[in-house]
């Protein structure tokens, strides 16, 4: 329950003493935009590598060579609310991850994730979610990798297993040909959500996939492209299993 309360009070501290540095990188994208957006991403960064350094978490991370020096679509499978920090804090390029829409309500929070090209998601309203997909295809053609876990929502049944992907999300991909990089991870609820309000020191394990280059697939492949990385991913959260106690 402590680093709970620790967490909660440095999230909180941290957004309010942004507050300023909001003006600062505003007023730097005025002159050199892509200086802004390298130094929100390293600014978002540091505050999530402090708190998962609170957390105590022991993080096994396989494959990142994998990720290309290229706009990407990562693919995430969702357990767990600290799937964004564990993933958002190993990013090297500007990467924009797609979240629900509830999120653009949380004030200052909601105002660096804008900075750092997040998309808000209403999975309530086809019409604007596609708005949001056509977002995230231009955001990939300028050069801005996106994240998006296709399951749409938090996954709460069983370890090792995943709701079914949502095949929208993959025109992302499919649409630009940009890579598609699978990061599969394990154990990511045993952090807080299997024991909530308590955060505990745990292990997980993140593995980046070999890269999926959506025009190089078998068309009756590619038209299942969602399925097709989906299996991906779960044999690989059923290969890194063995890996949690160890």
């Amino acid at each position: 329950m402590f680093r709970f309360i620790f967490i909660a009070f440095f999230l909180i501290l941290y957004l309010i003493l942004s507050i300023p540095v909001f003006f600062v990188e505003w007023l730097i994208g005025k002159f050199n935009p892509h200086a802004r957006d390298i130094s929100s991403l390293r600014i978002v960064q540091w505050g999530f590598k402090v708190i998962l350094k609170m957390t105590g978490v022991e993080v096994t991370v396989i494959g990142e060579e994998n990720v290309p020096d290229e706009p990407v679509l990562f693919i995430g499978n969702h357990r767990s609310f600290f799937d964004i920090l564990l993933t958002y804090s190993r990013c090297k390029n500007l990467t924009g991850y797609v979240a629900k829409k509830e999120m653009e309500k949380v004030p200052l929070l909601s105002t660096w994730m804008r900075f750092v090209y997040c998309l808000f998601l209403d999975r309530e309203n086809p019409k604007e979610g596609l708005k949001t997909i056509l977002q995230a295809i231009d955001y990939v053609k300028k050069g801005i990798s996106i994240c998006i876990f296709p399951e749409g929502t938090r996954n709460k049944g069983e370890e090792l297993t995943m709701l079914p992907f949502k095949e929208g999300a993959f025109k992302i991909a499919t649409k630009t040909g940009c890579p598609i990089v699978p990061i599969s991870m394990n154990n990511t609820a045993e952090i807080f959500e299997n024991h909530f309000p308590k955060i505990k020191k745990t292990h997980v394990v993140l593995e980046y996939g070999t890269p999926i280059y959506p025009n190089e697939l078998d068309k009756d492949v590619k038209k299942h492209i969602g399925s097709y990385v989906q299996n991906i991913m779960d044999e690989t959260i059923h290969k890194n299993a063995a890996l949690i106690n160890n």
